[in-house]
């Protein structure tokens, strides 16, 4: 492993608790896919199989943030495993009433109730603000760590959820992801030791974190960047069976990630300098133009280059995002600032896939590519209108003071 990511987890308890949140993050990539497999195998409805997936999204979306600003207040321990074991009974409940063949509406019900499931990515993150705290360097290196696992997760869920479900049982996948995110919330939450303080009384009065501008501009640019991620992967499905081989578009989508993860990886080990508002812009402008090359591809070849160079932009993109996260929102609230984002996205994903969907549907896979790059497009717009909010003083945090450059008063002393 290379010197920074070796010096990285020398910090005491930080490659369990690291290991627990990637163990707990996997069911995010597994449940919606899991559950479309399950009902559709099981009712032949991909309508309903569709729906339930939106519903599972809009669902935690909505839960999410609030959630996390309890964790901010009340510790991820209390918080967390109540949740947790809230989020398996319904996906219990619904793999129960699926199996049964029970109302449609009972369906809706525990799928509804399923979103009460934890961010464990933003928790792991909080965790790796807590330690450390004023060494942006070491943070930086955490967050770029935490997008690598991210990008494996969103590789391996998918496959395993839908080879459990379809060569196994239906509910298997789902079953699958329940256990893991059990598993990986309790583990995470039995290590105190690096657990974030609680802060019962929040600071500047309360409220939402979502009253910071800085953090209205990166979760409303995290819902355009969603929409790309979420157009690419279903116009991509679409585009490999116009081409007779629909099964090449997982590892088509695979290749899409492996160029995040890649760039990820090497970012982690740059020393980087200038404003980190700065490399945003630069890294949502990226993202924006590396799309565009997806309107020209003619077949599966190019268009697996073309996802790896437009994967490239990705991860260094959010890796950045999360570091502004922090230096932007106060810490009371910075677990539920992070789940913001990750909000935006899953919105995003949500909508880019019903966007998407469309497009396919009245234009075919190839034209439907326009989707992402109008996506895109507005991503870098708003990204532009918003950035002078970024370049702004970030608030006081316990005493120390964090500069344009992303440097505190704590590492330049």
């Amino acid at each position: 492993m290379p010197s920074p990511y070796r010096a990285l987890f020398a910090a005491p308890g930080s490659g369990l608790f690291s290991a627990a949140g990637a163990l707990g993050r996997i069911p995010f990539a597994m449940t919606g896919i899991g559950i479309v497999t399950m009902v559709s195998q099981l009712t032949g409805r991909y309508g309903i199989a569709g729906a339930l997936s939106a519903t599972l999204a809009l669902s935690t979306a909505l839960l999410g943030p609030q959630l996390s600003r309890l964790v901010d207040r009340y510790g991820q321990a209390r918080v967390l495993r109540p949740a947790a074991l809230v989020a398996v009974a319904s996906v219990s409940g619904l793999l129960l009433c699926a199996t049964k063949s029970a109302p449609t509406w009972t369906l809706f019900l525990f799928t509804a109730t399923a979103g009460c499931v934890p961010s464990v990515g933003a928790m792991v993150r909080a965790r790796w603000a807590h330690i450390h705290r004023g060494a942006p360097r070491e943070l930086h290196t955490a967050y770029s760590w935490e997008s690598i696992v991210d990008e494996i997760c969103f590789i391996c869920g998918p496959i395993v959820a839908i080879t459990l479900s379809t060569a196994w049982f239906p509910a298997a996948g789902p079953l699958l992801a329940s256990a893991l995110l059990l598993t990986g919330v309790f583990w995470l939450t039995s290590q105190r030791a690096t657990e974030p303080p609680v802060h019962p009384r929040p600071e500047h009065g309360g409220g939402s974190a979502l009253r910071i501008p800085a953090l209205r501009v990166l979760a409303l640019t995290a819902v355009a960047t969603g929409t790309v991620f979420g157009s690419v992967d279903v116009v991509t499905v679409a585009f490999a069976e116009e081409q007779g081989a629909k099964a090449a578009a997982g590892p088509l989508l695979a290749v899409y990630a492996l160029g995040s993860c890649g760039a990820a990886a090497v970012f982690g080990l740059l020393r980087l300098k200038g404003p980190a508002g700065r490399r945003w812009l630069m890294g949502v402008t990226a993202t924006a133009v590396s799309i565009i090359p997806l309107l020209l591809v003619g077949n599966l070849i190019v268009l697996a280059v073309a996802l790896f160079v437009a994967g490239l932009a990705v991860a260094p993109t959010m890796v950045t995002t999360m570091a502004l996260v922090e230096r932007h929102v106060p810490r009371s609230s910075l677990t539920e600032g992070m789940t913001w984002v990750g909000t935006g996205l899953a919105v995003g994903v949500a909508l880019g896939f019903s966007s998407g969907g469309w497009a396919i549907d009245a234009y075919g896979a190839e034209t439907a590519y326009t989707v992402p790059t109008i996506a895109g497009a507005i991503a870098a717009m708003v990204a532009f209108l918003g950035y002078r909010r970024l370049r702004e003083p970030a608030p006081a945090r316990e005493g120390r003071r964090v500069d344009e450059h992303g440097t505190s008063d704590a590492s330049m002393a």
